[in-house]
């Protein structure tokens, strides 16, 4: 009878040992896409109130965790019986990745918003309100694309594994890329908050006092850093989800760097993705408005 309990925790322990490896290996293989998502994820966490920024991040967090929960047993399932449907759907994501990335492209240099006097009361207090809810709707919806991409590629590095290995191997990877980014989204958030605690802490004067004035200074810089970088990832990551799935598109100009044909690539994309919503949003204008015209 112990023989038998201490067998079971030999093989539990093996079976660990094994998803520790296997966990290494993948998150290894996923470290680029998981850089970009960082870089994404913190872009998208910035620009709130102070007092708003933890309870966004908090809203995000969960929503990611929530896509893990998701996507996990469906790309099992569909790996089992329709692998083919993954490469599908990673195409399909690429092109919503693309779309995002441009569309900030247009926003930036053809859409920018004008200077606005304060007028209702009313509009002031509920327009912050609508507008964190769209942006946590946005970061989460980017954060399942992104996730797709890292379960899949995790499950790519231990298809020759056990079935129990492989989920908890990418389940382990899942879990960390979440706790891992958000983490340090977190602390990117508040370094301004650290700053000032410690200049208050040192009463303006002192090394830590200088330090909490660099970090102070150093937020800014970095939210505009991520924003370019988080553009150009999403883009870069959309871009490589065509290179490495569509064939045609793999063995297109092999003499140009990979970086520079999936940024290409992502661009192209992108930039037909906003056009034809740009049109599908006219047309649907359209029809909407022509009963108020008729009356």
């Amino acid at each position: 009878m112990a023989s038998g309990f201490f067998a079971i925790l030999d093989d539990i322990a093996a079976l660990m040992d094994d998803v520790a490896v296997s966990s290494k290996i993948a998150t290894r293989k996923t470290a680029g896409i998981l850089g970009d998502d960082l870089a994404v994820n913190a872009e998208k966490a910035t620009g709130f109130l102070a007092s708003r920024e933890l309870p966004v991040l908090w809203a995000i967090t969960k929503g990611s965790l929530l896509n893990k929960v998701i996507i996990l047993p469906v790309v099992f399932v569909l790996n089992f019986f329709l692998p083919v449907a993954i490469k599908y759907i990673l195409i399909l994501g690429g092109f919503y990745l693309a779309y995002e990335g441009v569309e900030k492209i247009v926003e930036y240099f053809f859409h920018r918003p004008a200077p606005k006097a304060e007028t209702a009361g009313q509009e002031v207090t509920e327009r912050p309100a609508e507008d964190e809810k769209a942006k946590i709707k946005s970061a989460v919806t980017t954060d399942f694309i992104l996730s797709v991409e890292i379960v899949i590629i995790a499950l790519g590095s231990v298809l020759d594994k056990d079935l129990t290995t492989q989920i908890l191997t990418v389940s382990v990877v899942a879990l960390l890329a979440t706790a891992g980014v958000y983490g340090l989204v977190a602390l990117i958030v508040r370094m301004d908050d650290a700053g000032y605690k410690l200049m208050e802490r040192n009463k303006n004067s002192g090394i830590l006092s200088k330090l909490g004035q660099f970090l102070v200074f150093l937020l800014p810089l970095i939210i505009k850093f991520l924003a370019v970088i988080g553009t150009l990832a999403l883009l870069l990551v959309s871009g490589g989800i065509f290179v490495h799935n569509i064939d045609y598109l793999h063995h297109f100009l092999p003499q140009v760097p990979s970086t520079i044909k999936e940024f290409g690539f992502g661009l192209i994309a992108g930039l037909l993705a906003v056009a034809v919503v740009t049109v599908v949003k006219k047309i649907i204008s359209l029809f909407k408005s022509k009963p108020a015209n008729g009356h």
